[in-house]
């Protein structure tokens, strides 16, 4: 939101005020509090008639410090509020010096100094990130008489900003407006399903805005060296997080608001859909299934969507009788293929639905200001929304979940939860304002809270449209409405990579495009790209999606990608259950990897599937790739050839082939089963070894299925010999690939097999060091 004209003057109707003066510290065991005038003060009369602005600097946690603005602070508070963990045993110094207040949090401090009008710095192991000076806080007053709490940060030479949730703009977003205002907006559109206060900066801090109504950014728009972001009210808080890394700023931001769950292990594997507006019953549903089982593409989730209810009814969570006539055999059948079962929900409640009267009796609808229940059209005709707020409320719409799951479905699709009004009153008295955003938060965790406690930990998971701050506690969470052209495609990995610097582990996309229908060439290169993501699922609007649809070789396609997926597991769960603890997400924009690599800052096309794959899709109907690769000697992993990195590469792939690229020094893990997501991955697993460099070491830990760490091996190379050194338990084969080592001299601890990938060493039993000279 723009407030100014240029740089000299607000705009018409607009009253500005901004701190020009500290007039007082105050300080205390665990705040700092700075009282500045919005006015310069030279004789007692100054004091009179003119704003003062209190600030607020606390530490919920070492390396974040909140910033608190206050004009007026006798509103009452009103909720919702982002939940936050709090270190009740953090430490932080404060110095109260003639020149400068400050408060240092960890290795993270603020300097406040106190004779230079408004100046302060954010410093890091003594490194200044950013601050605020000269105008940039402030209290606005609009000529409507509403008011506004600003701040404007400083942006350095290059620095980049990223994040702001899932957004499909570009991906960095200096010059552009954004307003965090969650919205049923595709993903070809400034709206975004998933908005989140939170930025990263490329100069290695974030920025955590704690406030779920609308946040309104200006970044290096409005002033183009400044991040702008403002609320209505007369109070803003804020943080700004450290880290010695953008991944440990990642860290501690979810640290803050909560680290994301591990999806279960079978959530991996191909997710088919019956599609949005397509007919089908289980004849159809049948078909499908069986039709990916006699082209042997492994499929492990079935979903139905939207119409598994009857139309008006939405929701009602009731088989359509006329369609399914004995759900409850159908599910058993379906289960009997060794197929995991979604089904898709939303919030809302048609008037046509039996829960309607059973909600609107209990209170557990949201209000109109009149004490009727709330109604529009939009979506299903009369529907109400569920008033999440209300405890009974929650447990009331559990429970009908709670029914199918007993009937065999695993997962809940929680559709929607964008389109909340405002104008409604909410059973424990939240701001309606605020409840826009925030309550897709509620929604979320209240399905996937029932499923974890019928499923337990790590066995459950929703698959998300909607989200903002916090929401990556209930993974996952997919890219929304996205349409069947490249362009599209494109967008919906912008959207993805802008997730998961904003806290995201997990997250998916519509193979082939929601809108419209594929063509043959680019349902391949999707299918490639989707199965190279954390979550994989085919699914449309007004056509289905079994690649035979398209023509033949999709489905040898299909099946490639997903059996090669299946081989990943042990690497992919393994980095899965590294992101429930740090928060870095799965698939990674470059420069969350290569941060000191400038080539990598604006990289969009091309991505990290955890630390050791670089992905690069292809945009295109010619099959040309053109990506960045980081230094060092790359091999890509399906044709095992080496490329220098440090530069640009441009080739040319076809259906079975993209770049898919292992980073130098890395030993990724590869199962033996390329049939299902979900089986022993350390059981007979390959562990490659890329390009090690004298004096380098290397690492892996393959996880069971439950997140369990079973084996752990090292790799040190010392001139031409190889240490391999195990941990944990040992019990089961595994074997050592020297990818693109051709011979070796001899080997101490295993039995070394000539390939077309590299030697392969099997491990002899129970070892725990191996020696390898090349």
């Amino acid at each position: 939101m723009k407030f100014t004209d240029g740089y000299w003057h607000v705009r018409p109707g607009v009253t500005l005020n901004y701190p020009v003066e500290v007039r007082g510290v105050r300080t205390a065991p665990e705040k700092l509090t700075i009282l500045a005038s919005c006015k310069k003060i030279i004789t007692r009369g100054d004091t009179l008639n003119t704003a003062v602005l209190t600030v607020n600097y606390t530490s919920p946690m070492p390396d974040v410090i909140a910033v608190e603005l206050v004009h007026h602070g006798g509103r009452l508070p009103k909720g919702p509020e982002f939940a936050k963990h709090v270190d009740e045993a953090v430490e932080v110094q404060i110095e109260n010096g003639e020149e400068i207040a400050s408060l240092t949090s960890g290795r993270l401090s603020v300097e406040v100094h106190k004779n230079e009008g408004w100046s302060t710095h954010f410093m890091y192991n003594g490194k200044r990130l950013t601050g605020s000076g000269y105008k940039s806080p402030g209290h606005l007053k609009m000529p409507d008489q509403s008011t506004y709490m600003r701040e404007q940060l400083d942006l350095g030479v290059g620095e980049y900003i990223y994040g702001l949730g899932e957004r499909f703009t570009p991906f960095v977003k200096n010059g552009q407006v954004v307003d965090l205002w969650n919205e049923d907006g595709g993903t070809c559109s400034e709206q975004a399903y998933k908005n989140v206060p939170f930025y990263l900066s490329s100069y290695g801090y974030g920025v955590f805005v704690d406030h779920p109504e609308r946040v309104s950014y200006e970044v290096a728009s409005e002033v183009v060296s400044k991040v702008q972001f403002s609320v209505p009210g007369e109070s803003l808080k804020y943080y700004i997080i450290g880290g010695s890394s953008l991944k440990e700023v990642l860290n501690n931001y979810t640290k803050l608001t909560g680290k994301p769950a591990l999806p279960p292990a079978w959530s991996y594997g191909l997710w088919l859909t019956t599609s949005f507006t397509t007919s089908y019953d289980e004849e159809t549903v049948n078909s499908f299934i069986d039709g990916m089982l006699e082209r042997d593409i492994p499929l492990h989730v079935f979903h139905f969507d939207c119409f598994w209810m009857k139309e008006f009814h939405w929701c009602d969570f009731q088989w359509d009788a006329e369609v399914f006539p004995d759900p409850q055999g159908m599910l058993n059948r379906l289960k009997s293929k060794g197929l995991n079962i979604s089904v898709w929900i939303n919030s809302y409640i048609a008037q046509q639905s039996y829960l309607f009267d059973e909600g609107k009796a209990n209170g557990y609808l949201v209000k109109t200001k009149d004490g009727d229940v709330w109604q529009w059209d939009r979506w299903q005709g009369g529907m109400g929304l569920v008033d999440f707020t209300n405890p009974a409320a929650v447990k009331w719409y559990q429970d009908k979940l709670r029914a199918l799951i007993d009937m065999g479905v695993d997962c809940f699709k929680t559709d929607f939860g964008e389109r909340i009004p405002t104008d409604v009153v909410y059973y424990d008295g939240s701001d309606p304002v605020k409840m826009h955003n925030y309550y897709t938060h509620l929604y979320n965790k209240a399905v996937f809270e029932v499923l974890e406690e019928a499923k337990g930990k790590n066995e459950a998971m929703v698959f998300a449209r909607s989200a903002t701050a916090g929401g990556q506690q209930y993974p996952v969470h997919w890219g929304g409405d996205c349409s069947a052209t490249y362009v599209s495609m494109a967008e919906t990995l912008r959207g993805g990579l802008s997730l998961g610097l904003s806290g995201f582990s997990f997250w998916s996309h519509d193979i082939g495009g929601f809108e419209n229908t594929a063509t043959p060439d680019l349902y391949k290169r999707w299918a490639a790209f989707g199965l190279l993501s954390s979550h994989s699922r085919l699914h449309g609007s007004q056509s289905y999606r079994v690649p035979w649809l398209f023509d033949e070789e999709a489905s040898d396609v299909l099946r490639f990608f997903t059996k090669l997926k299946s081989t990943l597991m042990p690497y992919l769960y393994s980095t899965s259950v590294e992101a429930t603890h740090t928060g870095v997400p799965v698939m990674r924009a470059m420069v969350l990897e290569f941060p000191e690599d400038p080539a990598c800052e604006t990289l969009d096309r091309q991505y990290m599937l955890g630390d050791a794959f670089l992905v690069a899709p292809i945009f295109n109907g010619e099959g040309a790739a053109k990506y960045y690769l980081p230094e060092g000697r790359w091999t890509n992993f399906l044709s095992g050839d080496v490329i220098e990195g440090g530069r640009w590469v441009q080739e040319r792939h076809d259906y079975f082939s993209l770049p898919l690229m292992a980073r130098p020094g890395s030993l990724i893990a590869v199962g033996a089963n390329d049939l299902r997501p979900d089986y022993d991955y350390a059981d007979g697993v390959a562990l490659h070894l890329f390009e090690l460099d004298e004096g380098r070491t290397a690492t892996v830990s393959v996880c069971n299925d439950k997140g369990r760490t079973e084996l752990q091996v090292r790799v040190e190379r010392t001139g031409k010999r190889l240490a391999v050194i195990v941990e944990g338990t040992v019990g089961k084969p595994w074997e050592l690939v020297l990818r693109g080592i051709s011979r070796i001299a001899s080997v101490e601890g295993g039995d070394p097999q000539e390939g077309p990938q590299g030697v392969r060493v099997a491990a002899h039993p129970s070892i725990r060091q191996m020696t390898i000279e090349l």
